[in-house]
């Protein structure tokens, strides 16, 4: 040892117990070493004045030099042989969750020695503890409290302390008639006064730090908090409460998780879901695991704010605990920054109460009651004063009973488990308490639990730093008064969530251009065949086109490319509200320009497949169709999408609609999300009427397809083009198809989806375009002349009319032909009927042994019959048929395979 400080001598009346050292070492030791620790005794009923415990210090000098460490007399009551005691069965958690009980019982103690000496409370009484160490444990508390209830002697008051024990306590004790005091009870269910009818606590109930904890959500503008709790009913009754109080306040609980033992997965859940203002119910062993988890999921820093209880040990991070695997230095990292809310348990100003001591007085006999242990490691040190306290409120309550219980004749003595009287009578005094205590006013409510004010501590590196005060007592709305020292670890107190920035998503305007351009050239492209199929309607070549079902194609097309720019503009080119007109615009362009452009095509096709697949009669009355017909079908096909556009809008207009996608992270480090948004043209049943159009218009598609390729060998003069035309449907029947589909499922891309659309429409309207109009333009550019292009197509379509004369002879010829073969075919039957029947009549006629010598060949004069002459047969028959060989082969059977053969050059002649 390092030799420092001077060996001190016991004062007079007393000694010094000199730690680790014999007597004859103590007499020959004049120096003791640094950190060595020196405690005084008195002799007999004398007790130490001053500290009671120094320690060496490194200068040289003693701890706390200045007070005098002497032993004084207390002064005894008189008649104390005639003193009647008074026994309260005490509960002190001495470990367990909450070990209140290694201050609070030094603090009862001093109370009891203090009442005890004082002679003008219970002066014919001393008050005497019986205490046991409940270890916060119900299970343990039950067995104790039988013991305090069948072993004499009799408990006039009970006195648990923690929360759990006493709700098995006061909810018991009711039965032995007996009053229940606690000093570190918490829970909000205890204040039930149907369930705890004898029930006080100086401690007052959890729930009275709610409204401070809303005040503060509201002062730093939180919405939305998260809470965490340790499955026991004083934080589940008090969560309760917190959640009633913050609904009113228009506060919401995103998230609340539970635990028994393990709060591993709870603070997983929290880290999850995103919590960021976090209120934590639980005792002081279980927070120190919440923290090591909240230490590994990283759930600190300038993001969060943690609201724990106050009652803990000052350094209840810092404190060894072998149920945890983090450091201190991990602790005490995860726990900077926290608030903790407790009641006020220390008087903050200097005055004497009931006991003739100031809060700072009492401080310094428990420090001197406790033997120089670290008041920081020191469980339940906060709660002392209310231990003092609670004694003092009984002492000066059953003082107060003497009077009432004398008048009655009956005395404190006197009570027994069944004496309900005396219990009531106690109970009264209590009711109506109010004294000035070491840790405040002392006022219970009419649920029994004490009133008093609010203190809010934050941890600010190593020390807490007190906050505001919030005056509960005397105000239900709470008086704020803010002193202002908060500090943040970030520029100021944290969001309560991650901060979501909504951000729209625009059409790529380089895209948009670009596609615009390529419509705009293709409205100037149908503007120009438009004008030069007017321009030129009066020529034959045009006119065989049937001009106007033209007209009305180049129109849609120019419609149809219109539609391209509604599609391209979105909330960055015109107002929220206005969108829904930009909806309207790119449905009924589309919509309009698809019947048109399509709508005359496929009409064209229909009417040149209706009249050249039909029978020959109906062919030559159909073939001369006037135009106002086909003109009457475009405007069927028109009228059709007309009316199921009206029905839709009425029925079920398009509005804007607004699509979420996943939240993004910016790329810096900022606490913000970013929220994605695509405006939609929808409606209420949008699938169903997009599942009608595009039923409909696919149906139409097909059949144009259909048609195109049945008459796609067919010569006309009626409609020249209608290859060009067949051409046309299949290119655009393609691209609708395909790009319909693609388009719905890329309809979250927006740049994709347009691309898409807009270019199908385009591609679709160049090469109708061009299909139709441009063989006509070369044509009668590359002539030269109008007048000889007339006469070109005068002779082409003379020409084409002699090849259509002969073909229309040939099919006659062929069809009469066909009628003459059929005929003979009849009367061959009916002859070949006729000599089977004479066959058979002959051979029932002759004997059976001539029928088997007869020949079996019958000559050709025997099997005609009577009025038959080939020769009237060969002139009825064109020349192809004179051989009779044809029409007979041996055995007189007919071949009609030779008589089908006998007529293929006549029909093909």
């Amino acid at each position: 040892y390092k030799c420092r400080c001077a060996i001190i001598r016991p004062p007079r009346d007393g000694g010094i117990r000199y730690r680790g050292l014999t007597q004859e070492q103590i007499r020959s030791v004049q120096i003791l070493p640094e950190d060595y620790e020196i405690e005084y005794i008195c002799r007999g009923s004398r007790i130490i004045v001053g500290p009671k415990v120094r320690k060496c210090l490194r200068n040289g000098t003693w701890t706390d030099m200045n007070q005098l460490s002497r032993c004084c007399k207390v002064a005894k009551k008189p008649h104390s042989s005639r003193k009647k005691k008074l026994y309260i069965g005490a509960l002190f958690p001495m470990s367990g969750g909450w070990p209140g009980g290694q201050a609070c019982l030094p603090a009862a103690q001093m109370a009891l020695d203090l009442v005890n000496n004082r002679t003008d409370i219970l002066p014919d009484y001393e008050l005497e503890l019986i205490h046991y160490d409940s270890m916060c444990d119900p299970g343990e508390a039950t067995k104790l409290l039988y013991d305090l209830l069948y072993t004499e002697p009799i408990k006039i008051v009970l006195m648990p302390g923690c929360s759990s024990v006493s709700t098995l306590v006061a909810e018991a004790a009711r039965m032995w008639n007996l009053i229940v005091f606690s000093y570190g009870s918490s829970s909000p269910a205890l204040s039930n006064r149907q369930r705890f009818p004898t029930f006080f606590r100086t401690h007052p109930s959890a729930t009275l730090h709610n409204p401070t904890r809303v005040r503060l959500f509201q002062k730093w503008g939180w919405t939305k908090i998260a809470t965490i709790q340790q499955t026991t009913e004083v934080f589940t009754s008090t969560l309760d409460d917190l959640e009633e109080r913050v609904k009113e306040a228009g506060i919401e609980i995103s998230v609340r998780q539970s635990f028994l033992t393990d709060p591993a997965v709870a603070v997983k859940n929290l880290k999850r879901q995103d919590a960021r203002i976090i209120v934590g119910l639980f005792y002081e062993t279980e927070a120190r695991k919440v923290f090591c988890e909240v230490f590994k999921e990283k759930l600190y820093g300038k993001k969060y704010v943690w609201f724990l209880i106050g009652w803990y040990a000052d350094n209840w991070f810092k404190i060894k605990d072998p149920a945890i695997n983090c450091t201190v230095e991990n602790m005490t990292e995860a726990v900077e920054g926290h608030v903790t809310t407790e009641i006020v348990m220390l008087n903050p100003e200097t005055v004497r109460g009931a006991s003739n001591l100031t809060s700072q007085e009492f401080l310094a006999q428990l420090m001197s009651r406790l033997g120089g242990k670290n008041p920081e490691e020191t469980g339940g040190f906060q709660e002392a004063p209310l231990a003092y306290d609670a004694v003092w409120a009984l002492a000066l309550a059953l003082n107060k009973t003497v009077a009432p219980l004398r008048a009655k004749g009956w005395t404190l003595e006197d009570f027994n488990y069944n004496n309900k009287e005396i219990t009531a009578e106690i109970y009264r005094a209590l009711n109506t308490s109010s004294f000035e205590g070491v840790s405040g006013h002392v006022v219970f409510d009419a649920q029994g639990s004490r009133m008093a004010w609010t203190l809010i501590e934050q941890l600010q590196g190593t020390n807490k730093t007190e906050k505001p005060i919030l005056d509960t007592m005397t105000s239900t709305k709470g008086n704020l008064s803010w002193y202002g020292n908060d500090k943040w670890i970030g520029l100021g107190p944290p969001a309560d969530q991650t901060k979501v920035i909504e951000e729209f998503r625009y059409l790529s305007q380089k895209l948009f251009v670009s596609v615009s351009v390529f419509a705009g050239l293709g409205i100037l492209l149908g503007i120009v065949c438009l004008s030069f199929n007017i321009y030129n309607s009066s020529i034959r070549y045009i006119q065989n086109s049937q001009p106007y079902l033209n007209n009305m194609t180049a129109v849609g097309c120019v419609l149809a490319l219109a539609a391209v720019f509604p599609l391209g503009i979105d909330g960055l080119h015109v107002h929220r509200s206005q969108f829904p007109v930009v909806c309207q615009f790119r449905l009924w362009l589309l919509g309009l320009g698809f019947s048109l452009a399509y709508g005359s095509m496929f009409t064209k096709i229909w009417w040149v497949h209706t009249v050249f697949t039909k029978k020959d009669e109906k062919k030559e009355k159909r073939k001369h169709l006037e135009p106002w017909k086909l003109y009457v079908t475009v405007a069927v096909l028109l009228a059709i999408d007309v009316l199921s556009l009206l029905i839709w809008q009425i029925m079920d207009p398009l509005h804007i609609t607004v699509e979420k996608f996943t939240k993004e992270a910016p790329k810096e480090d900022l606490d913000v999300l970013i929220q994605p948004l695509l405006e939609h043209c929808s409606s209420e049943k949008m699938n169903t009427w997009l599942g009608v159009v595009y039923g409909y218009k696919g149906l139409l598609l097909l059949l144009g397809i259909f048609l195109a390729y049945e008459t796609k060998s067919i010569s006309t003069e009626k409609i020249n083009d209608h290859r060009a035309v067949g051409m046309a449907i299949y290119n655009v029947a393609v691209l609708c198809m395909i790009t319909a589909p693609v388009t719905m499922i890329l309809s979250s891309q927006q740049d994709a989806s347009f691309a898409f659309a807009s270019l199908a429409i385009i591609f679709s309207v160049y090469i109708t375009l061009v299909v139709l109009f441009v063989p006509k333009i070369r044509r009668l550019i590359t002539r030269g002349e109008w007048q000889s292009e007339q006469q070109d197509t005068l002779k082409t379509g003379s020409s084409n009319n002699n090849d259509e004369e002969k073909s229309r002879q040939l099919e006659r010829e062929n069809r009469e032909l066909q009628k003459i073969i059929q005929e003979k075919e009849e009367r061959v039957t009916e002859l070949r009927n006729q000599l089977a029947e004479r066959q058979a009549l002959r051979s029932r006629r002759r004997p059976s042994v001539q029928n088997q010598n007869q020949n079996h060949s019958v000559p050709s004069s025997q099997a005609e019959p009577p009025s038959y002459s080939p020769a009237m047969d060969k002139r009825s028959l064109p020349p192809s048929f004179s051989n009779s060989s044809n029409l007979y082969q041996g055995e007189g059977k007919l071949s009609r395979n030779n008589c089908h053969n006998s007529r293929l050059p006549l029909l093909y002649k």
